[in-house]
């Protein structure tokens, strides 16, 4: 199995550091936040810093030299937002992320669908159709330069944000209708507390509406949150999450996964939990099976 790490969640010290502790830990691919690795790394200066071809050519050889993959290259900024000044300069940002995913060989650049500042001040609830709309019409062009650029934007629905359900992700995909956007599956994004014992059926949803359009899985685990809107996010293991049905998908297409919510610790044992677990799996085992 292709298990990889968020960078930003290894040992501290440069790129290639990090990746050298991954690597020692047994990751074959990475996540890589380019504002968590790299010193000084503002986002919103990203057009000018990613347009410097010598940076790109070191990230790219730092992860060819290691024979490691990049499964995705983070830009979670917000699109869905009414200043339409602040949205350009952030589908900038995004535009400048494409390039640069495509230039070292990146799976995909990850984004969420959060409010922007704008929206969050204003009235407009986010499992409402202006909330989506507002979201479809922010990344639209970001979509047009994927496609120019030949690279891939991959979208993670996440419970209190406007893309928040399995079927709103459905959605957004027929709306945009492009083969360079997929989904990143975070079966525990997608739950809400009061959610957490029908975990299965949630997943099985996801899987069956989204599957195959699924590019990475963020794989972590769960653990009850009294008096919270969310359940407490922990690694792999550590918590209530069962990981068949995910890690079946995981066989059958062959997809990425990278662990969160470790630290340099756990990280490793968490691994070896994920592919003990999926040495027993068929790639066909049905869904069911984890409702039994």
């Amino acid at each position: 199995m292709n298990i990889g790490i968020r960078l930003h969640d290894t040992a501290p010290g440069t790129l290639e550091e990090r990746l050298d502790f991954a690597k020692a830990q047994g990751f074959a691919c990475a996540h890589l936040a380019l504002s968590k690795v790299l010193p000084g790394f503002a986002m919103p200066d990203a057009p000018r810093l990613l347009a410097d071809g010598a940076l790109a050519e070191r990230v790219r050889s730092a992860f060819e030299s290691r024979g490691m993959g990049c499964a995705v290259l983070g830009c979670y900024l917000s699109l869905a937002d009414t200043d339409a000044g602040a949205l350009e300069r952030t589908q900038a940002v995004y535009r400048a992320h494409l390039r640069f995913c495509r230039t070292i060989g990146a799976g995909v650049v990850g984004t969420e669908t959060p409010p922007a500042p704008s929206l969050r001040a204003s009235a407009t609830d986010l499992d409402s159709e202006e909330a989506f709309r507002l979201f479809v019409n922010g990344v639209r062009p970001v979509v047009r330069w994927a496609e120019e650029e030949g690279a891939a934007l991959a979208v993670e629905p996440v419970c209190n944000h406007i893309i928040s359900t399995p079927e709103r992700a459905e959605r957004l995909l027929e709306a945009l209708a492009s083969d360079s956007v997929s989904i990143i599956l975070d079966a525990v994004n997608l739950l809400s507390s009061d959610m957490t014992d029908r975990a299965d059926a949630v997943i099985a949803d996801a899987i069956a509406r989204l599957g195959d359009k699924v590019s990475v899985l963020h794989m972590k685990d769960f653990i009850d949150a009294p008096g919270e809107s969310r359940p407490r996010p922990v690694a792999c293991g550590d918590g209530r999450m069962r990981y068949g049905a995910l890690l079946a998908l995981a066989k059958r297409r062959d997809l990425p996964m990278t662990l969160e919510n470790t630290n340099p610790e756990n990280a490793e044992a968490a691994r070896l939990r994920l592919e003990a677990i999926g040495a027993g799996l068929r790639a066909d085992r049905p869904i069911e099976e984890d409702a039994k």
